[in-house]
């Protein structure tokens, strides 16, 4: 019998993702992270990207882009708390794409009055999201 580790992924709207998984792979502050069953415990802030879960019996992984957040790991339990998380399904390409324009523009335009953080952490998300779609259509195909 397989080991399986409960994940929630939520975010400050709604409960995005409940369920027993395979194992979780995210995108935390130094590199991607891999979670599998018995784990050992750990607290650290994840950076905008996917977090891709290994659901047993599908063949699939279930794919949620999350903006930031904190991750916690129990070994049996893993938690996103997420600033925002959008189901793989629901990212919309135009609006990410828009996004990324607009957040360009900002950084293009470097006046004194800009916030160049914001601009910055907006582009990293829209980039994030992008790369989570590509990820999306790959593994559909």
């Amino acid at each position: 019998m397989t080991q399986l580790i409960h994940v929630d992924v939520v975010s400050a709207e709604e409960l995005i993702f409940s369920g027993e998984a395979e194992f979780v792979v995210l995108p935390g502050e130094m590199g991607e992270l891999g979670i599998y069953p018995k784990h050992t415990p750990l607290i650290t802030r994840i950076r905008p990207g996917s977090v891709r879960v290994r659901v047993p019996g599908r063949e699939e992984e279930e794919l949620v882009f999350v903006s930031g957040g904190i991750l916690e790991v129990q070994p049996d339990l893993v938690t996103v708390l997420a600033d925002t998380a959008i189901r793989g399904h629901d990212l919309d390409e135009a609006k990410a794409l828009e996004a990324k324009k607009l957040a360009e523009e900002v950084l293009a335009q470097q006046s004194a009055t800009m916030d160049y953080a914001k601009a910055s952490a907006e582009l990293a998300s829209a980039m994030a999201q992008l790369a989570a779609i590509q990820k999306l259509r790959k593994s559909i195909r």
